[in-house]
């Protein structure tokens, strides 16, 4: 599986990109392979200021609906609106075109207490 060295990982399955003050969030390719194939993704938090591993939407696949869990402190900006029509963009591309929303980070610094791509690999061994 692949898990890019430059991305930030929770240990709830989504990475995160970030830069200056705004991060891109999804989930990674462990979690679309576990999740199988995805249906829909309902996310309707723009604007809110949520905490970390707060729920900011739900992923739906063929089997289970899962929350997601925002990995640092920040306000919704944008969710991707490609996946309104597309969600399996998650499934084919969860690090590219298959993110899922885009935060204003409360303290960038946050991120840095996330998990590399070297100690995300070792919790899904």
């Amino acid at each position: 599986m692949n898990f890019p060295a430059n991305l930030r990982y929770t240990k709830d399955h989504e990475w995160i990109s970030l830069e200056g003050n705004t991060a891109t969030i999804g989930i990674t390719e462990f979690a679309q392979s576990e999740l199988g194939d995805i249906v829909y993704v309902d996310i309707n938090t723009i604007g809110k200021a949520l905490n970390a591993e707060e729920v900011f939407g739900t992923v739906e696949a063929v089997k289970t609906v899962s929350d997601l869990f925002l990995p640092v402190a920040g306000t919704v900006l944008e969710v991707n609106p490609a996946l309104e029509k597309a969600p399996e963009l998650v499934n084919n591309d969860p690090y590219g075109d298959g993110w899922m929303v885009k935060v204003e980070v409360s303290n960038p610094a946050d991120v840095d207490g996330l998990l590399t791509s070297e100690a995300y690999t070792s919790l899904v061994g």
